[in-house]
């Protein structure tokens, strides 16, 4: 193989480069977007076995019945929009993950595209303000997923940028709260609702979408260099 035919077929490979600016980079931008009010609107129902707080009432119980078993299995709905949010990232890069979180926010403003509608007013609800904190969360993790990075970066973006999400947006909420008057009672079940056990799944999902986005990314890389 000659050295001009290696150097052409080197330019097609994914080596951790930057992604330039090009029709093909544009548009894979406008099906992020896409894909974030796809998720949006996407509920995945999760099963798994925990221990409620009156386990012990049931120890005495035949565990093969099954409305005694079903007891001990949590049900969630889980809306899978952060992962996304971070595939994305892990897919694009920061600058064109910013611009793909930014056309969404835009969007929402004069759209319904939100999980509650859209429009202008929707500065005042209580969620606006995690979709808000996507812009910090994917600029810390753009910065930190440049080139090839290991696990351990990989588990730090998943942890730190879920939790910039969920504690921007809990603040936003209180924010939006006080203005409305609204009662302890209701912001703590407000809370507990949107960034309770959805922080763990947050992250955990987050996990597996960066290294997925890192690896379609390798896969579409002729289309966006």
């Amino acid at each position: 193989m000659s050295k001009r035919v290696e150097k052409q077929l080197n330019s097609f490979k994914y080596n951790g480069e930057p992604i330039k600016i090009t029709l093909g980079t544009l548009v894979m931008t406008g099906l992020c977007v896409i894909l974030i009010i796809v998720a949006t609107f996407t509920q995945i129902t999760i099963k798994h076995p925990y221990l409620p707080l009156d386990s012990l009432s049931y120890l005495a119980q035949d565990l093969s019945d099954y409305e005694v078993l079903h007891h001990f299995i949590k049900k969630y709905q889980y809306i899978p929009q952060i992962p996304v949010v971070f595939f994305i990232v892990a897919l694009m890069g920061r600058r064109f993950g910013m611009l793909a979180i930014i056309s969404y926010i835009v969007l929402g403003l004069f759209f319904p595209i939100f999980a509650l509608g859209g429009g202008i007013d929707y500065l005042f609800e209580y969620g606006f303000g995690y979709i808000l904190a996507f812009l910090p969360a994917i600029f810390f993790a753009g910065t930190i997923l440049k080139g090839k990075p290991d696990f351990l970066r990989v588990l730090m973006v998943s942890v730190v940028g879920v939790l910039i999400i969920h504690i921007l947006g809990i603040l936003y909420m209180l924010f939006i709260a006080t203005l409305r008057h609204a009662s302890a009672e209701m912001i703590t079940s407000w809370i507990i609702s949107q960034s309770g056990i959805q922080i763990i799944y947050d992250i955990i999902f987050t996990l597996v979408g960066i290294y997925l986005g890192k690896q379609v990314r390798k896969l579409l890389w002729i289309v966006m260099c």
